[in-house]
């Protein structure tokens, strides 16, 4: 069959922009080659215990997104108080920043350290922004990074701080700085959308709303084929003619008028054929990415801490970051007596972590858990191991250089769209995924339109 459009990924991009396109009349195929849809926003379920794939709130300054998530969800939209706090060398201290107990668990000599380093490095900044370790220096001041930011950031990337380039700490945390994080603090003013204090969240998990985009989508006609895996991009002259999955045993050609794809742009590259040329080649094998490993862990004690989840800074342990998923809703738990926890360990595919069975990834997060004193090793009654591969573009130094030559071979490909944080490398929030989803949609209902005889 040949389809109107024709959207690799089903998550929250590709199902963003099926439904712009559904609710338009138009019905497209989605090919997602997992077996559920939602991509790394979707929730597992283990023993009735339910797991969310990295942790996703809810938030968004777009009122169309906002509208749509409610209009999806209704009373199944839960607002929730949000807390998270750092664990640092023995201590909690809460993120945001909270004046008195910042002040309580570093005391007054370190805290005045984190204060005269600010005001030097006001004075006497970076002249270059380029890399992450500069831009945050610049406005939180050397101690407060070496303490805070990069132990954390440098876990979770595996390169040193000063080969991240500057653009991801503008964009993950803009806004941010000593000044704003006290004033925010001390008078409840200034917070940057890093701090915000509540969120929202589905009742049982992201993947319930990703799933609900696919029960409407579907409705209005439109097609979700999970485990498919598209193998093969083929192009006749500058356009994509047809694409060659595998779902099961078998190939299949599928044909579109037009394609939006959020797979990850060094996978889209690999199997466009016939190839680009051999410079877009090498700039697309070049692109990196980070995974990460989350051990879900069924811990028999009901009540453990009250955070959401726990950023990991201490260097002794593996582990990043530390959910408490009934935290984020209680019905994430089937068992109220007991507590599911997820914790992450952010890695490279094919590593020491990535390639460690699943028995030992359990006894590891028990023991770490143990270790950082949040419950004890015996109390772990069930685990349950979930690998992420491409969760988080990296933005390592030359990587806008190598996405330009990608965007300029991609921009011949007349009737391609990408879309997402794997068809943009750009380690987009979900609405800001959404966001390219619907807009790739409307460009090809106004294309349409333009091509209607008698319309403007």
């Amino acid at each position: 069959m040949r389809y109107t459009t024709v959207i690799i990924g089903a998550g929250p991009a590709g199902l963003s922009a099926a439904h712009e396109l559904a609710r338009q009349g138009v019905q497209p195929l989605v090919l997602e080659q997992a077996d559920m849809v939602g991509g790394i926003a979707r929730t597992e379920v283990h023993e009735g215990y339910r797991f969310d794939i990295g942790g996703h709130r809810f938030f968004t300054r777009d009122k169309g997104v906002q509208h749509l998530w409610q209009e999806m969800l209704g009373p199944d939209f839960l607002t929730v108080p949000r807390l998270s706090r750092i664990s640092y060398d023995g201590r909690l201290l809460h993120y945001p920043l909270e004046f008195s107990n910042a002040l309580s668990n570093l005391g007054v000599v370190e805290s005045t350290r984190i204060v005269l380093s600010y005001v030097k490095a006001r004075f006497w900044p970076h002249r270059e922004e380029n890399t992450f370790e500069q831009w945050v220096t610049n406005r939180l001041g050397r101690r407060l990074y070496e303490s805070f930011f990069r132990p954390y950031t440098e876990k979770v990337w595996g390169i040193p701080c000063s080969e991240i380039e500057a653009d991801w700490a503008a964009q993950r945390i803009q806004g941010l700085s000593l000044r704003t994080a006290l004033a925010n603090a001390l008078f409840g003013t200034g917070a940057a959308d890093t701090l915000i204090s509540e969120f929202q969240y589905p009742l049982l998990g992201p993947g319930m709303m990703w799933q609900r985009f696919r029960e409407v989508v579907e409705s209005l006609g439109a097609e979700v084929r999970l485990e498919t895996k598209v193998l093969r991009v083929e192009l006749q002259r500058h356009r994509v003619g047809t694409v060659v999955a595998r779902r099961g045993q078998k190939e299949v050609d599928i044909a579109g008028e037009s394609y939006i794809s959020s797979m990850p742009l060094n996978e889209l590259i690999a199997a466009i054929i016939p190839p680009p040329p051999q410079d877009v080649l090498e700039a697309a094998r070049r692109l990196r990415h980070r995974a990460f490993v989350l051990v879900g862990l069924i811990v028999d004690r009901g009540d453990l801490f009250p955070d959401h989840w726990i950023y990991v800074h201490n260097p002794d342990v593996k582990v990043g970051r530390l959910q408490n998923f009934k935290n984020w809703s209680a019905a994430m738990v089937p068992d109220q007596g007991r507590t599911s926890l997820g914790l992450e360990y952010f890695c490279d595919e094919g590593d020491e972590i990535w390639a460690m069975p699943d028995p030992q990834l359990i006894d590891l997060a028990s023991g770490e858990l143990d270790q950082m004193g949040f419950a004890k090793s015996d109390e772990v009654v069930g685990g349950v191991v979930f690998r992420q591969p491409k969760a988080y573009p990296v933005y390592d130094r030359g990587y806008r250089e190598r996405l330009g030559v990608i965007w300029r071979y991609l921009e011949s490909v007349e009737n391609l769209q990408t879309v997402g944080r794997g068809g943009t490398h750009r380690y987009n929030n979900m609405d800001h995924s959404m966001l390219s989803g619907m807009a790739a949609a409307r460009n090809l209902l106004v294309e349409a339109t333009d091509l209607t005889p008698g319309s403007n």
